[in-house]
């Protein structure tokens, strides 16, 4: 079940954390990989460990917010594979700022990788998309925005609320295609910017989840794999929360002594 053998997948911002996840997982179930991204090192290194287990990848380095880069990264995939079946449209910034100090600046850089990258990697994609008898757009939104919302990350959730409201009428536009239009929501996953964060502050978010740990970018990817996969097709237009259930608490206090030894 959800094999990609014979597919081609397109990741944005797949050099790093959940990217990196989905396009490694899609590898590992089959299909062949585009890893976009502007941090080469980082994408090249995910293609080579693609293809040290087996798997077959390109990276193309492509800046989200332009969308002269999408079309010739969409041209180079074609040309070496042929096509694309399957858009991962990931990539995205949050960088954290008040709304006392956010600058314009600010709002305008994270709605121009955010909410429009992800507009414009589906413009650059379509044609081949269209072409495909699976066609499969995958957004990675968030819990943030969507549900939740958090000091310093207003630019940032609107983003990802938006990208809901771009699904919904897309899914319907593009049914006619047999292209679906899904979206993964993360909660708090372990990537390479929680190494930033001290032990004490990880554990504390930790605290807030009932699994009692952090989601891993595979984690995230292996949704991914399903709404992108033959499985999924009739799924098109929903949003899949991949949160360890941590924005189900009705507050802390439904987690108080939830791991405590029951007395007897």
């Amino acid at each position: 079940m959800f094999r990609m053998d014979g597919k081609v997948a397109v990741v944005t911002g797949g050099a790093k954390g959940i990217g990196r996840g989905m396009a490694r997982v899609f590898a590992q179930a089959g299909a062949r990989v585009a890893v976009l991204d502007l941090d080469e090192g980082a994408g090249q290194g995910v293609v080579e460990a693609i293809r040290k287990e087996g798997g077959e990848a390109l990276f193309l380095r492509a800046d989200v917010a332009r969308l002269p880069d999408l079309q010739a990264a969409a041209g180079k995939v074609e040309a070496a594979f042929g096509g694309a079946d399957i858009l991962l449209a990931n990539a995205g910034i949050y960088p954290q700022a008040s709304l006392l100090t956010m600058e314009e600046a600010d709002w305008e850089r994270v709605m121009a990788v955010n909410l429009k990258g992800m507009f414009l990697a589906v413009k650059a994609f379509l044609p081949l998309l269209r072409r495909s008898r699976a066609g499969r757009i995958v957004l990675t939104s968030s819990i943030t925005g969507p549900i939740t919302g958090y000091p310093g990350w207003s630019h940032y959730g609107a983003t990802k609320a938006g990208m809901l409201g771009f699904m919904r009428s897309a899914a319907i536009e593009l049914a006619p295609y047999g292209i679906t239009v899904n979206a993964v929501l993360p909660g708090n996953v372990a990537t390479e910017g929680l190494g930033e964060l001290s032990e004490d502050y990880r554990r504390k978010m930790e605290a807030t989840i009932p699994l009692r740990r952090l989601g891993t970018p595979e984690e995230v990817a292996y949704a991914a794999l399903f709404l992108a996969s033959e499985e999924a097709r009739y799924i098109t237009g929903h949003a899949l929360v991949v949160d360890g259930s941590q924005t189900l608490p009705e507050s802390g206090l439904a987690l108080e002594g939830l791991y405590e030894e029951p007395t007897r």
